[in-house]
């Protein structure tokens, strides 16, 4: 089961699934590497924290795989000695297959060739599954980490120490994310889109100041292309803050647990984590000294603002909340002065910027959005 804020009709969405063997990882690599994520505000999915306690269940392993976007699987010493982490990664591949999950494998203390190849410690851990298993399931674990090894990843003898492959990582992790929100016409290195876009933004966004809490808003008519400037933004400036929040798709929320769900799923993330605590008075005690960064992207409607504001009125000097939607007059009815407006070019600008970066006319995607600043508004 999911934690308390699921529900079996509506299952939870992850940025990164984690599959690791936690005799070897739990307490070292993995922790380090799930705090940074969550510091990022990329909801990941890690078994110890999302489901309760006792045995596993497979049914709700495949249900967290299949609602994420990348699978993270850290090969270690012993990855291949567990029945239990093979037949996960069975799962991870039937579903990469489908191409419903990006993989990316993380070689940890181990060598690639070894794992690819099945030879050395690994082949010693399969002779034991033979002895153990039937030939169709030792069959179907070694298919899979055959091709999970083919697949580019990152290996820790290639970096100097942890903290260099968790920089590594955590960058291609981000990076991926924010180019899967990008539509196909606006993946073009962003030097012409987000870029603008950021010139444009910084000015509104006033990093440097240590006033009461500033609420801004991004409108924009289509959805894709204002949810990836948003997490463009987030990625840029989150590190200005103590406290920082993403919250990706507000509107999805279902509609019967909305509000609750919202300011506790709010301030569940504010603590770095997704365990069940719901101290909301002391987070904002302590929220109140802080520098805090909240991004809520496409919110559809005033009742969410309300609950959020509940929340981020708290928040210390020289915070920012950013408001992403489709709704311009939500953001006006909510009285948020300072607007960013988001303009979608015409089809035949679009397919004359990509011929301005040397794109051929056969890669254009028609019809898909493409993004250009136009200004930074004070409503009246």
């Amino acid at each position: 089961m999911y934690s308390s804020s699921s529900s079996s009709t509506t299952p939870q969405k992850f940025d990164v699934f984690l599959s690791f063997r936690g005799k070897d990882t739990r307490r070292t690599f993995i922790s380090f590497l799930y705090k940074e994520l969550i510091g990022m505000s990329i909801r990941t999915f890690k078994d110890d924290v999302e489901l309760k306690s006792g045995r596993r269940i497979a049914s709700d392993l495949l249900t967290a795989i299949e609602n994420s976007k990348i699978a993270v699987v850290i090969v270690s010493k012993n990855y291949s000695a567990s029945p239990w982490c093979l037949q996960e990664l069975v799962m991870i591949m039937d579903v990469e297959k489908k191409g419903n999950v990006i993989v990316m494998p993380i070689f940890y203390n181990v060598e690639p060739a070894h794992v690819r190849r099945q030879i050395e410690k690994v082949a010693e851990q399969f002779r034991k599954h033979e002895m153990r298993e039937n030939y169709e399931t030792v069959v179907s674990w070694r298919q899979a980490l055959t091709n999970l090894a083919s697949i580019s990843g990152h290996c820790s003898r290639d970096c100097e120490d942890d903290s260099k492959l968790l920089d590594e990582i955590t960058k291609r992790i981000s990076d991926m994310l924010l180019f899967s929100a990008t539509p196909p016409s606006c993946s073009i290195n962003n030097q012409f889109g987000f870029d603008a876009h950021m010139k444009e933004l910084y000015p509104l966004l006033e990093l440097t100041s240590n006033e009461s809490v500033r609420v801004i808003g991004i409108w924009a008519r289509g959805g894709n292309g204002r949810s990836a400037l948003a997490r463009y933004v987030y990625q840029k400036i989150f590190k200005k803050f103590q406290s920082h929040c993403f919250l990706e798709n507000v509107k999805g929320i279902p509609h019967d647990c909305q509000m609750s769900y919202l300011r506790d799923e709010f301030l569940i993330r504010i603590q770095g984590g997704y365990s069940k605590m719901k101290t909301s008075g002391l987070i904002k005690t302590r929220l109140m000294t802080q520098k805090v960064l909240l991004v809520a992207n496409n919110v559809d409607k005033l009742e969410q603002l309300d609950a959020l504001s509940e929340d981020f009125n708290c928040f210390g000097p020289g915070s920012l909340v950013i408001i992403t939607t489709q709704d311009k007059q939500l953001l006006l009815a909510f009285g948020i002065k300072v607007v960013y407006e988001v303009e979608c070019l015409r089809c035949f600008e679009v397919r004359q910027l990509f011929r301005q970066i040397g794109f051929r006319e056969r890669d254009l995607y028609v019809g898909s959005e493409l993004s250009s600043p136009i200004s930074g508004t004070e409503s009246s």
